[in-house]
């Protein structure tokens, strides 16, 4: 009987381990996206940053993704010239970044001439935070490419097999980088300050990029079983007027919108997490940061699970719902409950609720995308969607550290000042709740558009 030639992807122990190359870097990307997270009070005495500074850094990781556009060009780049050369792309742009990052908050910087060109402008910006916005929006560049290559990466391996569990799988992994970062940046500041914390990062994204190198090579081997080139168009080749195509699509606009409104109720959210919770419980910064590295645990646990349900089960729609009402509830909680009620076992019981909504929404968003795009466009469709996402990432730090501000007169001063005064998050944790509230209604509109265009969104992934 003649053997039958199967591809790399046939093999279960392949495509988990593919998967695992990709997730570990995407596990050190998360550190180093929150690596200055539980560190919000330390900059601000030791370096002089003042809230608006601290959601401006966060805000920073997006500039050039949003107003260069380079999320878009990188969808394109990633359809046009294949998994391989973006992802090395990706991974170089991320130790670029954060090497820059690390360099503005050293000793050396803040002795030499760029320090002092830097400080000659814009001069209520501390000179170490103009630089350290540079390289983490250099960084952003990277870490988002990566993120739409490791997403197409997983549809390659696993399409009509454990989609939704790989996905969810590579998120679990991703999560448990931010519970990493919550539990270890405080302890390596304490060691050597704030870029001691950076230094850190650094050399995980170094191994990060290893790893991403590793996985080229499996790569490489699958696209040669199956008679794929690097460098070769694909039967329909991608086109740039197919983007208009993507975007007059109702399903595509519908995910992407509530992407963003949820994604802004989230990660900008995890960089004063910290903050908000030592003002709240009255606690030190080391240890609120540890009672908030529980928040991804959550979702690194029943991520994968909620995959699994998704590929046997489906009801993908009806999970995005249900996390954006267990999304507003929690933001609801941390803004209304009085400080005196607010006691550690409600903080916690909140953090659970919150890292359930992280896992159903993301569990569910994107394994639905492949449904509603087709396979020659998918890179760019991912693309569009994160560029979307990067603009709320963008703008929200900025606008939470000025409500911040607006909401606390006079205490970023005392505490520059070294006074022991605390922030009030009331109104920045409204602002949360109300992208919620807002992601709440769009996953409604998803739903009804799944139902008049078929996409399937609620039927399961396995085939």
């Amino acid at each position: 009987m003649e053997k039958i030639k199967t591809s790399l992807r046939e093999s279960a122990t392949a495509r988990w381990i593919a998967l695992a190359l990709i997730s570990i870097t995407m596990f050190f990307a998360y550190f180093f996206v929150d690596v200055a997270a539980p560190l919000q009070s330390l900059l601000e005495r030791s370096y002089g940053w003042s809230p608006e500074t601290f959601g401006m850094l966060g805000g920073s990781e997006f500039f050039l993704n949003v107003f260069a556009f380079f999320l878009i060009f990188s969808g394109i780049i990633l359809d046009k010239m294949g998994i391989r050369f973006t992802i090395l792309t990706a991974g170089i742009s991320m130790v670029a970044g954060a090497s820059i990052k690390y360099y503005a908050l050293t000793e050396g910087f803040a002795a030499s001439g760029l320090a002092a060109t830097l400080d000659s402008f814009w001069t209520t910006v501390p000179a170490t935070a103009k630089l350290a916005f540079f390289g983490f929006a250099i960084f952003g560049v990277g870490v988002e490419m990566a993120g739409i290559t490791v997403s197409k990466a997983i549809v390659k391996w696993f399409k009509g097999r454990e989609l939704a569990l790989a996905m969810g799988l590579e998120m679990a992994t991703a999560r448990l980088g931010v519970f990493a970062v919550f539990r270890l940046s405080p302890i390596f500041a304490e060691s050597g300050g704030v870029s001691n914390s950076i230094l850190w990062g650094v050399a995980f994204l170094v191994i990060g990029l290893l790893t991403f190198l590793v996985y080229t090579f499996m790569d490489a081997r699958l696209d040669k079983e199956i008679g794929a080139d690097a460098t070769s168009e694909p039967e329909e080749a991608f086109r740039i007027s197919d983007i208009w195509l993507i975007l007059k699509n109702p399903g595509f606009l519908a995910i992407a919108g509530l992407c963003v409104l949820f994604y802004s109720a989230i990660f900008p959210f995890q960089k004063f997490a910290t903050d908000m919770l030592a003002s709240k419980l009255d606690i030190s910064i080391k240890d609120a940061a540890a009672m908030f590295s529980y928040f991804p645990i959550g979702a690194m646990v029943l991520t994968p699970f909620i995959g699994a349900f998704l590929d046997k089960k489906g009801l993908g729609a009806t999970m995005m719902l249900y996390g954006a009402i267990l999304l507003t509830v929690s933001h609801l909680i941390f803004a209304l409950v009085p400080a005196e009620a607010f006691t550690n076992l409600v903080a916690y019981a909140t953090i659970v609720v919150l890292g359930l909504a992280f896992s159903l929404v993301p569990a569910s968003m994107w394994p639905s995308v492949p449904k509603i795009v087709e396979d020659r466009f998918l890179g760019s469709a991912y693309g569009l969607i994160f560029w979307i996402q990067n603009i709320g990432l963008l703008a929200v730090p900025i606008l939470i550290g000025w409500a911040l501000s607006a909401a606390n007169p006079g205490v970023a001063d005392a505490i520059a000042a070294g006074e022991s005064v605390k922030y009030d998050y009331t109104v920045p944790e409204l602002i949360f709740a109300g992208f919620g509230v807002l992601a709440m209604i769009l996953s409604l509109v998803l739903k009804a558009v799944d139902k008049n265009k078929g996409f399937g969104l609620d039927l399961p992934n396995k085939k």
